[in-house]
């Protein structure tokens, strides 16, 4: 894969073909763990890693296994189980080492598992037939998207719950969805652009 093919993957994962604004895939984290910064930073971080190694775990997954002994039908089976396995080891890793955090994620850290854009990037490596490093690529910078995404969406609900001074039937979750809808907006801006 050349340097503009990776570029090109990057971009359109992160900007183009943004799992949150473009594809609507992990809405439930999004809207859940957005009401601060720091766990929508620490939910995009979590959401990155998992995502990378279900690429490459699962890429594996179907090269070596699935493919030679023709069990293509069973893709998502496998995936979703590879997905568990390393969703599990990240909760792990996490309620040892940062439990701040783990409390702050609650209940959405296990819900990773279900994460529609975890197994979206997975079945997409698939679909578009990516090598390994194109997997890789894909997985890292769809996690950035959705970590760009959730910052992005939590800061402006930050500002809101401090400054905006909106009509009592908007406050809360209704706000928080027109503020989601301009952000998708914002990026459908990007969905003309050609990297190469």
């Amino acid at each position: 894969m050349s340097l503009t093919g990776i570029v090109s993957i990057a971009l359109g994962a992160i900007l183009i073909e943004n799992f949150i604004f473009s594809q609507f895939l992990g809405i439930c984290p999004f809207l859940g763990v957005s009401r601060k910064v720091d766990t929508a930073l620490g939910m995009g971080l979590a959401v990155t890693f998992v995502m990378a190694l279900a690429s490459v775990f699962c890429w594996l997954v179907n090269t070596l296994l699935l493919v030679p002994l023709n069990l293509t039908y069973m893709q998502t089976v496998a995936y979703i189980l590879v997905i568990a396995a390393l969703v599990q080891f990240v909760e792990m890793f996490l309620k040892k080492s940062i439990p701040g955090l783990y409390q702050a994620l609650g209940i959405y850290l296990p819900l990773i598992t279900t994460n529609c854009a975890v197994l979206g990037v997975v079945l997409l490596n698939t679909q578009k037939n990516y090598d390994f490093l194109s997997s890789l690529v894909y997985g890292v910078t769809g996690g950035i998207g959705f970590l760009v995404a959730i910052v992005l969406f939590a800061s402006v609900r930050e500002r809101l719950d401090l400054t905006a001074d909106c009509p009592r039937s908007f406050e809360g979750f209704p706000i928080a969805l027109i503020s989601a809808g301009l952000l998708a907006l914002a990026f459908m801006g990007f969905s003309g652009l050609k990297v190469f």
